[in-house]
């Protein structure tokens, strides 16, 4: 059953209230099924730093494309978006406040001021939204999905971002770089089961067991927080999970740092994008106010904010090649 507005929020600020009990936390990704590429999720992750906003004007040839488009919003004047409330730094509700922050509501945000409407976030379930999209009920979804063939049927994306996985260490380690199969070697790596990552590590130690070479001792935990503890009491040498939190993490505590980064389709590089129903119009004026985004600088202002630089592109996309189908 799809959440209504005042439940999405309500369940946004209890998940942000118990994130702030838990404390600060890298995400690893333990509940991420392997087929639900970028799917957002509740973390052990608080942030100490206040939620910035980036705002832009409209977008001349992004007003016009969508007057000619013939696409009407569901609210007139307004681009209601789909938004999540999970962690930092993709979205989360800051303390004191009821809708959430991050960098996937800022690019909602900057869409809708790019096409010269009123930005209307509505919070949802990542569940809920396939359906909402399809029906109606929401005009766009920025809630960190990625792209797929398989999606790709339904909805029309205008990429935004990459999705990467990212190897985290304590701050203090001598672990320079995790990139290639050779670099976990003997290594104690905490991933999630049943994940895009776990399939990652296990193909690498397929290759080390058949060079002859120390495979890594994958660790299995229950929770972010058991994870992190594990991390910087030096039980585990390294955590594998979305780079987005733990960049995020890395900078916000200063107690750990990314050293590697693989695509999050491994081996295949996949792109984070805004969805919206396939056909109804509204993908290519997002596609212009995203391109005048990256020409301006006002995109790079997003992911500096949130230190994901190095999840940026340098071109949005129609439609660009998704996940193959499993």
């Amino acid at each position: 059953m799809a959440l209504s507005k005042k439940q999405g929020i309500a369940l946004g600020v209890i998940a942000a209230a118990l994130v702030a009990l838990v404390g600060v936390g890298v995400t690893i990704g333990l509940n991420r099924p392997a087929d639900a590429v970028a799917a957002p999720e509740p973390s052990a992750s608080a942030t100490n730093t206040p939620a910035e906003w980036v705002h832009t004007d409209a977008v001349p040839d992004a007003v016009a494309a969508l007057k000619a488009s013939g696409f009407t919003p569901i609210e007139p004047g307004k681009l209601t978006v789909a938004v999540g409330a999970f962690t930092p730094p993709l979205s989360y509700v800051p303390e004191g406040e009821t809708l959430p922050s991050g960098t996937e509501p800022n690019i909602g945000s900057l869409i809708a001021e790019g096409l010269g409407l009123e930005y209307n976030p509505v919070v949802v379930a990542w569940a809920d939204w396939p359906l909402g999209i399809q029906s109606g009920k929401y005009d766009l979804i920025t809630a960190n999905v990625t792209v797929t063939e398989e999606r790709k049927e339904l909805y029309d994306f205008a990429s935004y971002r990459q999705d990467l996985l990212g190897f985290a260490v304590r701050a203090d380690s001598s672990i320079a770089k995790i990139e290639t199969a050779d670099d976990i070697s003997g290594l104690k790596i905490v991933v999630g089961s049943g994940t895009n990552q776990e399939k990652v590590l296990l193909s690498w130690n397929q290759e080390l067991s058949a060079a002859g070479k120390a495979p890594a001792d994958l660790q299995y935990y229950d929770d972010n927080a058991a994870a992190t503890l594990a991390l910087l009491s030096g039980r585990v040498d390294a955590t594998f999970g979305p780079n987005a939190t733990a960049a995020w993490a890395a900078r916000d505590t200063g107690e750990t740092k990314v050293v590697g980064v693989v695509p999050g389709g491994y081996p295949l590089q996949a792109d984070i994008a805004a969805g919206t129903k396939k056909g109804n119009g509204l993908v290519e004026p997002v596609q212009i106010v995203l391109n005048d985004l990256i020409a301006t600088g006002k995109y790079a202002e997003v992911l500096k904010a949130w230190n994901l630089d190095s999840e940026g592109i340098s071109t949005s996309q129609i439609n660009p090649p998704g996940l193959p189908k499993s």
